[in-house]
């Protein structure tokens, strides 16, 4: 049961990632690293400083 409810979270979190990685710059195959709970706070902190690169322009 928490393997299904694993499943179910990490695909509710690629979907968006998948979606927003390209307006970022990272190709979207990089959502992929959502599998790991850690990878979502890696991928997290990256978009985080390309929107603060991008606000500089």
């Amino acid at each position: 049961m928490e393997f299904l409810i694993w499943i179910v979270v990490t695909v509710a979190t690629i979907i968006p990632m998948v979606k927003l990685l390209p307006h970022f710059g990272i190709k979207p195959a990089w959502a992929a690293v959502c599998v790991i709970p850690v990878g979502v706070l890696i991928l997290l902190w990256v978009m985080a400083m390309k929107l603060q690169e991008l606000e500089r322009r």
